[in-house]
């Protein structure tokens, strides 16, 4: 049977850019029995220039230096969004409006307001979206969802994660433009809380469920950075770090850390969670493998077990090598297209869908807002 084609039009050409056309253009070779397949219909930046140059590597058909004439295309099908946050809200609702389907970088918005903006246009507009949290795809990740629904772990009383960077110690990193536009509040929204604790926080809910209430601290290391724009030193309005416990709604506590002033790490994404029976915990480092404690093994082989996750019996890996060969960060984004291309199949959401990820917003709101008024913030008011 003849396969139906879903065509791609991307705006944003940087590193997110380049992990989702990735996904692309693998999906079809790993999960030959989709119904669809993506096509690099056009991709879209402001700059002529690099634009052509993004379509020329990646295999892009046709070129746009404007998102509303791509939008207005008769030959999209799907809007792929992987603009700096400030241009999320704008987009996605004139795609809706288009009646287009919309893939969305992470986090959905800058504000909980520009969330609840979008949800209501795709909402109206009734058509398939997404939000590319990436992680929930990765093999060992997805495993561990299933061994918390399974109720190996029996009540869970902790969950804790945190996400450690050092990209920005140095004080000559400047603030605004291609690149460091996620230390601009203007075009980010937040620091660490929407860029890094939004994927912590979009995984924690969906393995363990709501966060009730929160109680954060964060701070700015750097007060001050030139703008690439003006070249003037100007105050910088992003969190540089953020601390935050909580309440989840089945009864246990979250432990949640986020910075980018911690010296040695580029990208240390880990979570752990304590139950009754069992604990589990794993490392973006070492992402092929998920680690598994169970009390109820025999007292003399009772330990910590590594899980390689590799089996094609496990998430996802019947699709890539044999058991033993690991995959990397690049086959989440693989997974993401998978799955969205398998619900327009079945009419399932794929999960997280933009009402999913206004849960994170509100959170994320939260957080800055308990931060700045020294105070615990419930969540329901939000």
């Amino acid at each position: 049977m003849a396969k139906k084609d879903l065509r791609i039009g991307l705006v944003g050409v940087g590193f997110m850019g380049r992990t989702h056309t990735n996904g692309y253009k693998r999906v079809s070779d790993f999960f030959p029995d989709l119904q669809t397949r993506p096509v690099l219909k056009a991709v879209c930046s402001r700059t002529a220039a690099t634009v052509n140059a993004f379509a020329e590597q990646w295999g892009y058909e046709t070129v746009e230096t404007d998102w509303k004439a791509l939008i207005a295309r008769n030959d999209i099908d799907a809007v792929d969004i992987c603009t700096p946050n400030n241009m999320h809200a704008e987009i996605a609702i004139a795609a809706a409006e288009a009646g287009k389907m919309i893939l969305c970088e992470k986090p959905l918005s800058r504000t909980l307001e520009e969330g609840r903006q979008m949800v209501a246009a795709i909402e109206k507009a009734g058509v398939n979206n997404t939000v590319w949290y990436n992680y929930r795809r990765l093999p060992a990740v997805t495993l561990a969802k299933q061994i918390v629904d399974s109720g190996k772990l029996g009540r869970i009383f902790h969950y804790r994660a945190n996400f450690l960077q050092d990209w920005t110690i140095n004080a000559n990193v400047p603030q605004g433009g291609q690149g460091t536009w996620r230390l601009d509040v203007d075009a980010a929204g937040s620091g660490v809380t929407g860029d890094l604790l939004a994927h912590c926080i979009d995984t924690a809910i969906w393995l363990n469920g709501s966060i009730t209430d929160v109680s954060a601290v964060t701070e700015t290391f750097i007060k001050e950075r030139v703008h690439q724009a003006t070249g003037a030193m100007q105050k910088v309005g992003i969190d540089d770090a953020c601390i935050f416990h909580c309440h989840f709604d089945n009864g246990s506590l979250g432990l949640f850390e986020s910075t980018r002033y911690a010296r040695g790490h580029k990208a240390l994404y880990t979570f752990e969670i304590n139950g009754e029976h069992a604990s589990m915990r794993w490392d973006l480092h070492d992402l092929n493998k998920l680690e598994y404690f169970d009390h109820r093994d025999e007292s003399i082989v009772r330990g910590w077990r590594t899980i390689h996750v590799t089996d094609g019996d496990q998430p996802y890996m019947d699709k890539w090598w044999v058991p033993g060969l690991s995959i990397g960060y690049e086959h989440s984004f693989v997974h993401q297209v998978a799955d969205f291309l398998k619900s327009l199949e079945t009419g399932e959401p794929c999960s997280p869908t933009f009402k999913e990820a206004l849960e994170t917003q509100r959170v994320c709101e939260a957080v800055l807002d308990s931060a700045a008024a020294r105070s615990w913030k419930n969540i329901n008011a939000y």
